[in-house]
């Protein structure tokens, strides 16, 4: 029984590290990639902005869904990184929107543009955007 016992023991700590290496992995991957000063602060102040749950989405799915603050049948999924902005309403993608900064932005900097505009100001943002018609 001592030599399960040990090799049990073993094994949760063989878990425990990989578990904490993947952790330690996603605080410290912006670090790692090289990325620049301005990429760095970016997925700060994303992660700063985001619920977990926001952030697993981002993450996992490779897009943000943010609720529409006016229509509570809209959905914008805003993807992690460059293109288009789905308009999903009940259910069903309406629209694609573009709509970008002037100055080059960490794709980070874009998510949460796109995030604070539709929250903040849903008529502007939808006035700003280029709009393109989702046909089936």
């Amino acid at each position: 029984m001592s030599l399960i016992s040990e090799i049990l023991t073993i094994l949760d700590w063989v878990i425990i590290a990989t578990a904490m290496g993947a952790i330690v992995w996603l605080i410290t991957q912006p670090y790692l990639r090289g990325w620049s000063r301005a990429e760095r602060q970016a997925s700060d102040l994303l992660r700063d902005i985001l619920t977990p749950e926001q952030l697993r989405q981002l993450l996992w799915h490779g897009y943000l869904e943010v609720p529409s603050p006016t229509a509570p049948q809209r959905i914008y999924r805003v993807p992690r990184g460059k293109g288009f902005v789905q308009v999903i309403e009940n259910g069903r993608a309406t629209m694609r929107l573009c709509l970008q900064p002037v100055e080059n932005l960490p794709d980070a900097d874009i998510v949460v543009l796109h995030k604070l505009m539709i929250e903040g100001n849903e008529e502007l943002y939808l006035q700003k955007a280029n709009k393109y018609l989702c046909t089936d």
